[in-house]
């Protein structure tokens, strides 16, 4: 099987580690890819927005399966343009990641789905953003409507933070605040059969302690040792199956990746929201631990057989992964400052832990920083003590001058307390 990703974040490096491991992937393939996915796989340079671009790539490549990985690829249409060519794509089509592209959107397809996820307003004038807020009232959650890379969502106690990103909004979403840790659930679904991964844990705040402003994601773990063991079966019967379910009455089929960001509430648990694709960083988690090959599956959700593919198997291990920022993330990061240590990684850490690239390219023969994320830096053990030890000793060997991460990854439920 060849294929093509499509993107060139950590997320995209953890997909084809994983697929480069799979015997049936004869040819690799990624556009841009990175430096780190230069290891293994051949990168084409391409606009990742451009659905006929993408598909005269995936033609000229004569591709088995094309896996679009970011979510502005998908609400622009590429998985489209990619299937109108008659190549097998892994990515909802442009109207079912409206659940992504469209938070009012979602909000509408669980309501009709029976859903449960918080109440909420969507504004479009002053006037009806204050009226949102005093009726909530504090904690403030103001979410963009529109897609914003993972920080268009502010939760504030402060009312004027809170009016302030709301009105920096064409059209926002105000919704009650949701109490309880929070779950990633990443489900694999061809429109009407629904496989769902293994659950895992993401950390959104900059700094230790979950302060900070919100970030695309600081690090991440899997399993959680203190979840229901019930979650999976609970959250596919009342969320997953029922979205999956509406979207194909509606005629918009989602195939691809559905993405539940759940709240473990007081009163149950809640969506508070969804994502079209593999999340980042939970996927550099939940991949690691996956013994399944992975291309026979996404082919599979692709063309629509899923209801062959028997139950997906899971090593045993925990995996941890933490996120290596640039100076100044989640603001204008600095880039262009030389990555030392992954020599060092791959010489003394191997094979436990391991470094995925997010926003690196090579200079000459250096590897420098192009982005806020830098690098994932993931590792695997039998406990999530063990994981936790193993990535936080590789990320020491790592020197990227103004670098940033959070030194409490996991620590919380590595020592056994519920969730973070």
């Amino acid at each position: 099987m060849k294929v093509l990703v499509i993107g060139g974040g950590a997320r995209e490096h953890a997909l084809c580690r994983s697929l480069s491991l799979d015997p049936d992937v004869t040819a690799l393939h990624c556009a841009p890819g990175n430096a780190g996915i230069a290891e293994v796989a051949e990168l084409h340079q391409v606009d990742a927005l451009d659905g006929a671009a993408v598909a005269r790539l995936a033609t000229g490549l004569e591709a088995d399966l094309v896996v679009v990985g970011p979510e502005a690829p998908l609400v622009a249409g590429v998985a489209d343009a990619v299937r109108a060519a008659g190549i097998p794509c892994f990515g909802p089509s442009k109207e079912a990641a409206r659940l992504e592209g469209s938070k009012a959107f979602a909000k509408d397809v669980m309501a009709a789905a029976g859903v449960p996820t918080a109440r909420s307003y969507v504004c479009t004038t002053p006037d009806e953003i204050d009226a949102a807020l005093d009726a909530f009232g504090a904690p403030y959650v103001v979410k963009d409507d529109g897609l914003a890379a993972g920080k268009g969502v502010v939760v504030t106690t402060d009312i004027e933070q809170a009016r302030a990103h709301a009105l920096s909004c064409d059209r926002v979403v105000i919704e009650e605040y949701l109490d309880g840790p929070e779950v990633s659930l990443f489900a694999i679904t061809d429109g009407r059969t629904v496989l769902p991964l293994t659950p895992a844990q993401d950390f959104k705040r900059a700094l230790d302690g979950d302060e900070g402003p919100n970030t695309g994601g600081m690090g991440a773990y899997s399993p959680l040792p203190w979840a229901d063991p019930k979650l999976v079966d609970d959250v596919m019967a009342t969320v997953l199956q029922p979205t999956v379910d509406e979207l194909r009455r509606r005629g918009t089929p989602f195939t691809g990746l559905l993405y539940a960001g759940l709240a473990m509430t007081s009163r149950g648990v809640r969506v508070i929201e969804f994502n079209a694709r593999f999340g980042d960083p939970e996927t550099q988690v939940v991949l690691a631990r996956l013994k399944t090959p992975l291309a026979g599956v996404l082919l599979n959700a692709a063309q629509g057989t899923l209801d062959a593919e028997p139950p997906l198997n899971w090593r045993d291990d925990a995996a941890v992964t933490v996120v290596v920022a640039a100076h100044n993330y989640p603001g204008t990061p600095r880039t262009g400052d030389v990555i030392e240590g992954l020599d060092e990684v791959a010489a003394e850490d191997a094979p436990h832990a391991y470094v995925l690239h997010a926003g690196t390219k090579r200079d000459g023969d250096a590897v420098v920083s192009a982005g806020g994320r830098v690098l994932s830096v993931t590792a695997t053990g039998k406990d999530l003590a063990q994981a936790r030890e193993r990535a936080y000793a590789a990320v020491g060997r790592i020197r990227l001058e103004g670098s940033q991460h959070r030194t409490d990854i996991a620590r919380k439920a590595a020592e056994g307390a519920a969730g973070e």
